[in-house]
């Protein structure tokens, strides 16, 4: 037997944030606002990390990795969303509905074993400050950083394999993106296969990260109280205070709408944690790393002033002396 698609809707209705009209050119101002410093902060910190040597270790490595991400995360949503906006056009094509949520599930799953990568850094810097440079090698830098990018490849795969099976009865999605759980609402045929997967994903891609991280920071936290002085205390806290911001803002939402009973969530609910992983997570984490980071802010400053010394010639100037 040939397989066939058995899909009978071609196209599906994003029915926004919200349904009052009034509120789109409000809801367009500001996620188009958020994206562009998004868009901006995020490019900012990769080239400040790729052109300061100094800048070239583990830790701003797997920071790198993470604004890549981020950049990839909000880019697969907000634009689409703003798009709908302007046109007045709340639909999107099936195919182009699938291609959204395997990018979003691939981009959420790096995420997330990015930041507990990050975490094991923090965890061998505070603990084992002696072996550092041993442990975090540039080839368990790699597989950490480079592993999270195939393993999320597959599983988003299988996400949409499972997907192309189903029946949809319905074509109206209550979110602002194609999403995996509104959209199994909308099948009419049985999704219990899709739902246990998506248990088995969200424990292997969320809960456990999130156990790894709690587990290394109750390491590090015995570890600094181990510190004699207080300087050397607030040092070692300041390091990873910025990390533990983007743990609280991406865990708190991502385990809300993938780990609780389906019997306490609402459409409602689903689209305030997605803006706050999808929108505003990847706005905020450059601010998160260089507002307190010397090195972050001293990478900027040459590279910003970089870029107004190489624009300040004057016109017809080569910057060939002669």
């Amino acid at each position: 037997m040939e397989p066939r698609n058995q899909t009978s809707i071609s196209e599906f209705i994003l029915l926004g944030l919200s349904e009052k009209t009034e509120m789109e050119p409000l809801l367009f101002a500001l996620f188009l606002g958020m994206y562009v410093i998004t868009v901006v902060g995020n490019l900012l910190i990769i080239l400040a990390i790729s052109s300061d040597s100094h800048l070239h270790t583990p830790m701003y490595f797997f920071l790198a990795n993470l604004s890549l991400v981020d950049f990839g995360l909000a880019t697969n949503t907000v634009p689409k969303m703003l798009v709908n906006i302007q046109t007045k056009s709340k639909f999107i094509s099936y195919p182009c509905c699938l291609t959204q949520m395997y990018f979003f599930h691939f981009f959420g799953i790096v995420d997330s074993v990015l930041i507990a990568a990050m975490a094991y850094d923090r965890f061998v810097a505070i603990c084992h400050p002696l072996h550092y440079a041993t442990i975090m090698s540039p080839r368990l830098c790699g597989l950490l950083a480079g592993g999270p990018w195939v393993f999320s490849y597959f599983i988003s795969l299988t996400h949409i394999l499972l997907m192309v099976h189903l029946v949809f009865c319905g074509n109206k999605i209550p979110h602002y993106f194609c999403d995996l759980n509104p959209l199994l609402r909308l099948s009419c045929t049985d999704t219990s296969v899709n739902k246990i997967f998506v248990l088995i994903v969200a424990g292997m891609v969320i809960a456990t990260p999130f156990l790894c991280i709690l587990a290394s920071y109750a390491r590090i936290i015995v570890a600094i109280m181990q510190v004699p002085s207080a300087g050397g205390r607030k040092k070692a806290f300041s390091t990873c205070s910025s990390h533990l911001s983007v743990v609280a803002l991406f865990y708190g939402t991502t385990i809300g709408v993938y780990l609780c009973p389906s019997s306490v969530r609402t459409a409602v609910k689903e689209k305030a944690s997605a803006v706050m992983y999808t929108a505003v997570t990847p706005m905020l984490n450059p601010f998160i790393y260089s507002l307190r980071n010397r090195d972050i802010n001293g990478a900027l400053r040459k590279l910003i002033n970089r870029k107004i010394t190489s624009s300040s010639y004057p016109p017809g100037h080569l910057g060939v002396s002669g």
